[in-house]
């Protein structure tokens, strides 16, 4: 069991090493907690890696590692970093109104186990309204579950903004080899990059840096009722 202040501080590193992949500063963390003094910040450190939340890094200065997350932070406290534009209702591909942008869906996205990259056109569907026109998207349908804490659903169906390069933390559609794509949080750091599930029964998935592709980022997506 975690005092407030420990699970605070825990979901505090957590979410600058997702948002940055760097561990926060001593002066950072007591800010965050608005304590008066670092020693505090080192106490509540300590008692985290006693109880096995974090580890820290050895000859690497001010570096953490998350081990884990208690189990009663919600989807919320881990990928608060996200939050995705979801319009809900029927979504008829076949009734696109003829005022309307559309966005081509070119197939199934795995969130999860990965599939046959990108396929061609098999639908049409409307921009969403909260989306710059002149942006270059297309849609694809969600397969999988690895993404479900991040709010995203098997049988959802992604926008993408069409981009080859993403921040550190947002969430692509990454090609692996030329030929298969996942739908993934992405990770760079040195040399590799870590795809990362929102799920916690999947593992993240690292590749060398010539093995990944960044095809898009997710900017919304629709879901059906």
């Amino acid at each position: 069991m975690l005092t407030k202040k420990q699970k605070n501080l825990l979901l505090f590193i957590n979410k600058k090493l997702r948002s940055s992949g760097v561990s926060p500063s001593y002066e950072e963390m007591k800010q965050s907690l608005n304590l008066k003094s670092k020693s505090g910040i080192h106490r509540l450190i300590s008692a985290l890696e006693e109880r096995g939340f974090i580890k820290r890094l050895a000859h690497k200065a001010r570096a953490l590692e998350v081990i884990k997350l208690p189990e009663t932070a919600s989807a919320n406290d881990i990928y608060n970093n996200f939050s995705p534009s979801v319009i809900k209702g029927g979504l008829d591909e076949e009734q696109v109104p003829s005022d309307e942008v559309e966005v081509p869906v070119l197939g199934k996205i795995a969130a999860g186990t990965p599939v046959e990259a990108i396929q061609n056109e098999v639908a049409r569907i409307p921009l969403p309204n909260n989306l710059e026109k002149n942006g270059d998207y297309f849609g694809l349908k969600v397969q999988g579950d690895s993404m479900l804490e991040a709010g995203i659903h098997e049988g959802d169906t992604v926008i993408i903004r069409r981009t080859d390069t993403a921040d550190n933390g947002k969430i692509v559609v990454a090609l692996i080899d030329e030929h298969e794509a996942m739908l993934k949080r992405i990770r760079k750091k040195g040399k590799v990059v870590a795809l990362e599930s929102a799920n916690r029964n999947y593992e993240t998935k690292i590749f060398g840096p010539d093995r990944v592709k960044v095809q898009g980022v997710l900017v919304s997506l629709y879901r059906n009722f």
